[in-house]
């Protein structure tokens, strides 16, 4: 793995280096969004790193797993890559499959697909097609600044709404209010619901570590609003980051349920190939007294490894620190009194559209 020069930080971008992947012999903070490049031009800073976004025309859009530690076994990514800039985002590799570098380069040469809709409908009009939730967020955030003015996410749940299909959505962003009016129409017959991923509850730790990202407060707002409009909200500590973030664990859960979250979950922070370079990079960065011992902890919840890659384990990780994250979890949950409970959607309204969207009526 070659890398540039390590330097500072750019303000406003996750990454601090472009890495060059080899996997493939291939060469080389309340708001967000572009106002960040607006403001570091104004301010004579260093030239920033602007976002360009490619749309791209595929011929599916469902794409399907048979992962056995997933719970939903087909999901929708409307955009590759992801201006949010989260340096510890497992889907950072999915670039080197463009000839593109897991750094800054996912988070901001961006790819749209504006046809998500129409591939969506062909897919649902298919004779014999059996629904079952679709998930959307699995790779890419699907309310990540450009859907501003893209709206593919809303034209995928309008479809949703017309079709009955169930629907569940992981984000970061609040954006996802946007949309609070459709996602009531599907809650309303148990089709939906939304999952806020929370890492920290520290601003400042935000803006280096997810910068483009929804503020923790904002993100909790979300919590409480989509939560009262009766949708079915869940919160994910993802990923706890030993050193990092593992500290706020118990305050992020008393949070969570204290905006109405109705069940939470959690995972250790993945680092799947050209991630774990990228992710040393950034430490060394911003936290070069702790960088050995984050890493020396990550190595020890991932069986001596940078990443486990092992279906159940990578979720969970092993391990004494896995165990403790693990009990301070259960624990916190239980404080908080918050039960068990998982959320669950129904497929058994789910009518077929025809292609000229209009529906069938048989």
């Amino acid at each position: 793995m070659e890398k540039t020069e390590l330097a500072a930080a750019q303000h406003g971008r996750g990454a601090p280096t472009n890495t060059t992947p080899d996997r493939f012999n291939m060469n080389q903070r309340v708001l967000d969004g572009d106002w960040l490049d607006a403001r570091e031009m104004e301010d004579g800073q260093t030239k920033p790193v602007k976002t360009t976004v490619t749309e791209e025309f595929p011929k599916s859009i469902v794409s399907f797993n048979n992962s056995p530690d997933l719970p939903f076994d087909r999901s929708i990514n409307a955009y590759r890559g992801c201006e949010h800039g989260c340096v510890y985002c497992y889907a950072r590799p999915t670039h080197a499959y463009h000839d593109l570098s897991p750094g800054l380069d996912f988070e901001s040469k961006l790819f749209a697909k504006p046809g998500a809709a129409a591939l969506l409908r062909k897919t649902l009009a298919k004779p014999g097609y059996v629904p079952a939730p679709i998930a959307l967020g699995t790779n890419t955030d699907p309310y990540q600044p450009i859907e501003r003015n893209y709206r593919i996410t809303r034209q995928i749940l309008e479809v949703m709404v017309e079709t009955r299909h169930p629907v569940v959505i992981t984000t970061k962003s609040a954006r996802v209010l946007d949309d609070i009016d459709l996602l009531v129409d599907l809650a309303r017959d148990g089709l939906t619901g939304v999952a806020l991923s929370i890492t920290t509850l520290d601003p400042k730790l935000t803006g280096i570590m997810e910068p483009r990202a929804s503020s923790p407060k904002n993100r909790l707002s979300a919590v409480r609003k989509l939560s009262e409009a009766g949708i079915y909200t869940h919160v994910n500590v993802a990923p706890v980051i030993p050193a990092i973030t593992d500290h706020e664990i118990e305050a992020i859960v008393e949070a969570a349920v204290d905006h109405g979250a109705k069940s939470l979950s959690w995972i250790p922070v993945r680092l799947p190939h050209e991630l774990a370079p990228l992710f040393r990079d950034w430490l060394q960065v911003h936290f070069p007294d702790r960088a050995g011992k984050v890493m020396n902890i990550i190595r020890d919840l991932r069986g001596g490894r940078d990443n486990d890659p092992d279906f159940f384990a990578r979720m969970k990780g092993q391990g004494v620190w896995a165990d403790l994250i693990r009990t301070r979890f259960q624990i916190a949950r239980k404080k908080a009194g918050l039960g068990s409970s998982k959320w669950g959607v129904r497929s058994d309204l789910f009518r077929s559209p025809t292609l000229d969207g209009q529906l069938s009526l048989f």
